[in-house]
C-alpha cells in the first residue's frame, strides 16, 4: 500500500496512451493548424452544416424531448469555466493538504494556463457562432475553437495523466482514463446539439486540449522525475 502521505512516487514513464506517440501528437497539431487556418480564411464545412442540422427536426428544434435537451445542458456545464474552475481549485488544495505540493502546483499551472491559451486563441481566430440553427442557450464569445471542448479536455485529461502516476492498478489507471475521455466527448458532443457551436469548433477543442495534457504530462515527468 502507498501511504498518500509520504513523499511524491515518480511518474510512470510509460505513457498512458501507449499507442500514441510523438508522430501522432504531431499529425493532431498538424489537423489543428489545418482547421485553423481554413477557419482564418473564411472556408465552411460541409459537414459542420450536416451534422447541426440532423440534430434538428424540420421546425428547427433540437431532436429528443424537453427533458433531454435539460439533460444535454447539465452536460455542457460541466464544461463551463465555473465549474472547471472549481475542480482545479479544489483537486490543487486536496493535493497540497496531501502534501503533494509539486504535482498540485502542476495541475493549476496546466490547467490555467491552458484555459488562457484557449482565450486567445479563440480572440486571434475569431469565429461567429454558427447561425444555421436556434441555439438552446445564450453565448457570447467567439467561436473556434470550442472553450468547453477545449477547457474540457484541458482539465479532466490533465487530471487524468497527472494522476496516473499515484494509480498502480491498470483497472485503476483504464478507468481514470476512458471515464475522463468519455466526459469530455459527452461535453463536446453536447454544445454541437445545442447549436451554440459548429463540429470543427469541438474537433478542434478536443485537439487542443488533447495536445496540451500530453504536453503537460512531458512537463510532469521532467519536473516530479527530478530532470
Amino acid at each position: 500500500m502507498i501511504d498518500p502521505l509520504q513523499s511524491e512516487p515518480r511518474p510512470s514513464r510509460h505513457m498512458p496512451w501507449s499507442i500514441i506517440g510523438v508522430a501522432i501528437a504531431g499529425c493532431l497539431l498538424l489537423v489543428l493548424f489545418f482547421l485553423g487556418t481554413r477557419v482564418v480564411e473564411g472556408d465552411t464545412f460541409t459537414l459542420d452544416r450536416r451534422l447541426l442540422l440532423a440534430l434538428r427536426g424540420t421546425d428547427g428544434a433540437p431532436v429528443g424531448s424537453a427533458r433531454f435537451a435539460s439533460m444535454v445542458r447539465d452536460v455542457t456545464a460541466l464544461g463551463s469555466t465555473t465549474v472547471l474552475t472549481i475542480v482545479i481549485v479544489f483537486v490543487t488544495l486536496l493535493l497540497a493538504s496531501m502534501g503533494r505540493w509539486r504535482t498540485g502546483a502542476l495541475v493549476a499551472l496546466a490547467c490555467t494556463g491552458g484555459m488562457l491559451a484557449n482565450v486567445a486563441l479563440k480572440h486571434g481566430v475569431a469565429r461567429a457562432r454558427p447561425d444555421l440553427v436556434p441555439h438552446l442557450m445564450t453565448e457570447t464569445s467567439n467561436s473556434f475553437p470550442s472553450g468547453h471542448a477545449a477547457n474540457s479536455a484541458i482539465v479532466y485529461l490533465t487530471l487524468a495523466t497527472l494522476a496516473w502516476p499515484l494509480l498502480r492498478r491498470p483497472a485503476a489507471r483504464a478507468f481514470a482514463m476512458t471515464a475522463a475521455v468519455l466526459l469530455v466527448v459527452a461535453i463536446g458532443v453536447s454544445r454541437v446539439y445545442l447549436g451554440v457551436h459548429w463540429p470543427s469548433d469541438v474537433l478542434a477543442g478536443w485537439l487542443f486540449g488533447a495536445l496540451w495534457a500530453i504536453g503537460w504530462w512531458r512537463i510532469e515527468l521532467w519536473v516530479l522525475a527530478g530532470r
